[in-house]
C-alpha cells in the first residue's frame, strides 16, 4: 500500500508568508543576514548536499532510499552530534569558477538568511492572535494597524494567517511613516530646544570667563549652528547666533590683529600663546562671518532666480544682517570690517523696509561714532563703487550721507602745503650740502620727530585731517555725478540737500557750474515740489557763502520761492517742508539782507504772516521767529505795523508772483491780531511781541528761552510729532451765557415798524405750524 504524501511544515509556512506579502500584511525583508566566516568541513564529494532543517521531513522511511550510504552516515553522525547549522557553512568542491562560486555561496547565504528570519518571526507569531484594525493614511502612505489579542483560541490556523505589525517593524530603530501626534512632536521639540540652550549656554559661559583657555568652544558652537534638526532647525540656528554675535561683541578687541611672521625668532611662552589665540580667534569669526553671508545672500534677488525662500530662511537671513549690522557698529577697527561693509552697503537700498531702515540706523551711528574717519572713508568708497554699476538705488543710500561732519575743509590744502615744503627742500639742499653721515643723522631725527607727535596725538589729527579731505572729495563726486544723469526724483532730492549743507566746502571755481545746472534743472517738467524747494535751497546755501562774490542774478530763484509759500498748509504733505523753507528763507533774506531790496522783503515778510495762520503751531512759530529776526535787523519793516493805508504807492496785490511789485507796503499784518488770540501760548507770545515792535526789553518781550531760539530750532521743539503740546494747552474756559435783552432800542422809527412787522409776520407761521 503506498504512502500517502504531505506537505512539509516549512513549505506551509512559505505560502501563507507568500499569501500575507500579496494582501500587504507584512513586507519582504530585503535586510540579508550577518555572514559568518565560511570555515572548511569536510563534505561528500559526489554531490552537494542541500540544507537540512531542524524537523524533519514527513514523507517517511521512503526518503531514505534516495539517500545513499555515505551521505546517510554522514547524517546520522550531525544528527547525534546536534550540529544541525554546521550545514550553513558547508563549502562544496565543484569545478566552477571562482566568480561563479562567490556568486552561488551568496545567493545560497541570501536564501537561507531569508528563511531563518521568516522563521523567527513565525514563531513569535504562531502564539499570538491579532487583531486588525483600521488603517491610517499618512503622507508616506497607508499604514496597517493590528493588536493582539488576549484570549487563548484554539484556531492554529487562524493565528497562522495573522501577523503582529509591531514585531514587523521591531528591527527598525526609527519608522518615520507611523504616525506621531502633535502633542508627541512639541514634546520631542522642546527637549532638544532645552538640550541645545543648556549646552549652548554652558559653552558660552566657560568661554567668557577664560577665553584665551576656551577658544575651541567656538568650533563646538559653530558645528551646532550648522546641525540640520527637522523638529527645531529655525529656533536652535537663532539663539545659537545671537550667542555667538553676543560672545564676539565682547572678546573682540578694539584694534586690529595684525598677523606677524617670526621667522627664526625665539618668543616667550606668553607670547606664543597670545598669538595662537589671536590666530584662532580671526579663524573662527571669519568662520562665523561667511555663515552670516551665506544666510543674508537668501535675501538678495538675483535675475532669473524664481525660486520660493521658505520664511525661516527670510527670518535668518534677517538676522544674519543684524548681526553684521551689530558686529560693524560694535567693532568698526576689528579684521574683516571692510568686508562687513560690503556686504552690508547693498542693504540700503533693499525691498524690504524693516531690513532698509535698520541698515541705515547702523549706518548713521557708525558716521556719527567714528572719531579717526577711517571706517566712514572705506564705507563711503563703497557707497560710491556700488552707486557707479546701479542706476535704480533708495534715497536712504545718499541720506546716510547728510549726518556727515564736515567743517573747515580745505580741499586745495594738501596740494599747497606738498607744493610750499617741495620749494623750501630744494632751497635747503641749494643752501647746504650734507654728507652721507648728517643725512643719516638728519634720517634719525626725523624718525624721532615722528614719534614725538604719536605721542602728542599729532599724526592721529593730520590723519583725520586727511580722511576729512578725502571723504570731501568722494561725497561731491557721488553728488556731481548724480546731478548730471540722474532722473530719479528722491535721488535728486538727497543730492541737492547734500549739496545745500556742504557747499561750504565746495571750491569757488565750481560755484558758477553748479548754479547753472540747478537754473536748467528748475525748467524740467518732471521734477517734482519737493525737488524744486531743494534746487532754490542748494542755491541760496551757495550765494549766502562764498558764491557772494559771484556775479549773479538769483531774481528767479526769489520769485520761485515766493510762489510755493502759500502752497503751504497743515493739511497737505508740503507742511512737512516749513523747516526746510524757513532755512531757505533765512539764506535769502538774512543772509543776504546787503543784497536784496526794501520791496521785496517786504513782500516776503507779509507773505510769511499769511502762511502762519494756515499752519499748525509748529509752522506759525517757525514765521513768527522768523518775521522777529527780519524786523529786527531792518527797522523799516516797521510800516507794516502801521495801519494807515494811506503811506504805500498803491494797493496791495497778493495774487502777483512777483514780491518786488506786490505794493506790500501799502497793507499792514492784520494777521498778527488773529494770531494774538492763538490756542498755544507761545504763539500768542510771540505774535505780541512782533505787534509791539519786538522790543528787546520790556513790555511786550520774550522770556529769555524764547528770545535767542532760531526758527527751526522752535519748530524742532514745538514739533507735534509726538502728538503732544509742548507746553501743555490748558482747555478753554466755560463762558457764562448771557441772558438775552427783553428790549430793542431803535433810532429810525420807519425801521423799527420794518422789523416788528417782519416779526409778527414770523410769528404767525410758526403758530401756523404747530
Amino acid at each position: 500500500m503506498a504512502v500517502k504524501s504531505k506537505m512539509s511544515k516549512t513549505k506551509k509556512n512559505n505560502i501563507k508568508r507568500t499569501k500575507l506579502i500579496k494582501r500587504g500584511v507584512i513586507r519582504a525583508s530585503k535586510k540579508p543576514q550577518k555572514k559568518f566566516k565560511e570555515a572548511p568541513v569536510a563534505a561528500p564529494k559526489k554531490r552537494p548536499v542541500e540544507t537540512i532543517e531542524e524537523e524533519e521531513s514527513d514523507h517517511g522511511e521512503d526518503m531514505l532510499g534516495m539517500v545513499e550510504e555515505d551521505d546517510l552516515e554522514f547524517l546520522k553522525q550531525s544528527i547525534t552530534n546536534r550540529s544541525y547549522n554546521i550545514f550553513n557553512r558547508i563549502r562544496y568542491s565543484v569545478d566552477i569558477s571562482p566568480k561563479q562560486k562567490k556568486q552561488k555561496t551568496e545567493d545560497v547565504n541570501n536564501d537561507d538568511a531569508l528563511e531563518n528570519e521568516y522563521q523567527q518571526n513565525l514563531d513569535n507569531t504562531q502564539t499570538k492572535k491579532i487583531k486588525s484594525l483600521l488603517p491610517i493614511k499618512t503622507k508616506d502612505g497607508i499604514v496597517r494597524q493590528a493588536v493582539e489579542e488576549t484570549d487563548d483560541g484554539d484556531n492554529q490556523e487562524e493565528a497562522d494567517e495573522e501577523v503582529n505589525f509591531e514585531s514587523i517593524e521591531e528591527d527598525h530603530s526609527e519608522d518615520f511613516s507611523k504616525p506621531v501626534s502633535a502633542t508627541q512632536l512639541l514634546i520631542r521639540r522642546n527637549e532638544i530646544i532645552r538640550e541645545k540652550k543648556l549646552q549652548v549656554g554652558n559653552l558660552c559661559a566657560t568661554l567668557l570667563e577664560n577665553p584665551e583657555e576656551k577658544i575651541t568652544n567656538l568650533r563646538t558652537l559653530l558645528t551646532i549652528m550648522n546641525e540640520d534638526l527637522k523638529e527645531a532647525y529655525f529656533t536652535v540656528r537663532k539663539f545659537t547666533m545671537l550667542s555667538i554675535l553676543e560672545v564676539f561683541k565682547d572678546i573682540l578687541p578694539s584694534y586690529e590683529i595684525k598677523k606677524t611672521i617670526n621667522e627664526g625668532v625665539k618668543l616667550k611662552k606668553d607670547t606664543l600663546k597670545l598669538h595662537k589665540y589671536e590666530e584662532s580667534l580671526l579663524m573662527y569669526y571669519k568662520q562665523f562671518l561667511k555663515k552670516l553671508e551665506k544666510h543674508l545672500f537668501v535675501l538678495i534677488k538675483k535675475k532669473g532666480d524664481f525660486r520660493k525662500k521658505s520664511g525661516d530662511e527670510i527670518k535668518l537671513g534677517i538676522l544674519a544682517v543684524e548681526a553684521m549690522l551689530d558686529l560693524l557698529v560694535t567693532h568698526p577697527y576689528f579684521n574683516f570690517s571692510e568686508n562687513i561693509g560690503r556686504v552690508v552697503v547693498p542693504f540700503l537700498t533693499s525691498y524690504d523696509k524693516g531690513i532698509r531702515k535698520n541698515a541705515k540706523e547702523k549706518v548713521i551711528q557708525l558716521f556719527k561714532e567714528d572719531k579717526k574717519g577711517d571706517i566712514t572713508f572705506t564705507i563711503l568708497r563703497i557707497i560710491n563703487n556700488y552707486l557707479k554699476t546701479h542706476s535704480n538705488v533708495h534715497s536712504d543710500m545718499l541720506e546716510v550721507l547728510l549726518v556727515l561732519n564736515l567743517k573747515n575743509v580745505n580741499l586745495d590744502q594738501q596740494k599747497e602745503q606738498d607744493l610750499k615744503q617741495k620749494k623750501l627742500m630744494a632751497k635747503k639742499a641749494r643752501v647746504q650740502q650734507l654728507s652721507k653721515k648728517e643725512r643719516k643723522r638728519k634720517k634719525k631725527l626725523a624718525e624721532l620727530d615722528k614719534e614725538l607727535l604719536e605721542t602728542k596725538a599729532e599724526e592721529n589729527r593730520q590723519t583725520k585731517e586727511k580722511n576729512v579731505t578725502e571723504i570731501t572729495k568722494i561725497l561731491f563726486n557721488i553728488y556731481f555725478r548724480i546731478l548730471k544723469t540722474s532722473k530719479n526724483n528722491k535721488l535728486l532730492g538727497a543730492c541737492l540737500q547734500g549739496l545745500a549743507k556742504y557747499s561750504h566746502c565746495i571750491n569757488l571755481e565750481y560755484y558758477l557750474d553748479i548754479v547753472n545746472i540747478i537754473d536748467h534743472l528748475l525748467k524740467e517738467e518732471w521734477l517734482t515740489y519737493v525737488e524744486q524747494l531743494h534746487c532754490v535751497q542748494t542755491v541760496f546755501a551757495i550765494l549766502s557763502g562764498q558764491g557772494e562774490v559771484i556775479n549773479l542774478d538769483p531774481t528767479r530763484f526769489y520769485n520761485n520761492l515766493y510762489q510755493e509759500l502759500l502752497s503751504i498748509n497743515a493739511a497737505s504733505k508740503r507742511s512737512d517742508y516749513i523747516c526746510d523753507f524757513i532755512k531757505t528763507l533765512n539764506d535769502a533774506l538774512i543772509k543776504r539782507r546787503k543784497k536784496i531790496t526794501n520791496k521785496r522783503l517786504l513782500g516776503f515778510v507779509k507773505r510769511l504772516s499769511i502762511l502762519s495762520l494756515q499752519v499748525s503751531h509748529d509752522g506759525a512759530l517757525a514765521c513768527l521767529g522768523l518775521i522777529r529776526n527780519i524786523m529786527q535787523l531792518n527797522r523799516s519793516l516797521d510800516i507794516l505795523l502801521d495801519l494807515d493805508p494811506s503811506i504805500g504807492e498803491g494797493q496791495y496785490q497778493a495774487e502777483i508772483d512777483d514780491p518786488e511789485y506786490s505794493n506790500a507796503a501799502s497793507t499792514a499784518l492784520y494777521e498778527i491780531i488773529a494770531l494774538s488770540n492763538h490756542y498755544h501760548p507761545v504763539v500768542r507770545m510771540f505774535a505780541r511781541n512782533i505787534a509791539s515792535g519786538v522790543p528787546a526789553t520790556g513790555n511786550g518781550s520774550l522770556p529769555g528761552e524764547y528770545a535767542k531760539t532760531t526758527p527751526d530750532q522752535l519748530y524742532e521743539d514745538f514739533n507735534m510729532s509726538d502728538m503732544a503740546f509742548n507746553p501743555p494747552v490748558c482747555p478753554p474756559k466755560s463762558a457764562n451765557v448771557k441772558s438775552k435783552p427783553t428790549r430793542h432800542y431803535f433810532v429810525d422809527s420807519a425801521f423799527q415798524e420794518e422789523c416788528m412787522g417782519i416779526l409778527n409776520i414770523s410769528k404767525q407761521r410758526h403758530s401756523f405750524f404747530i
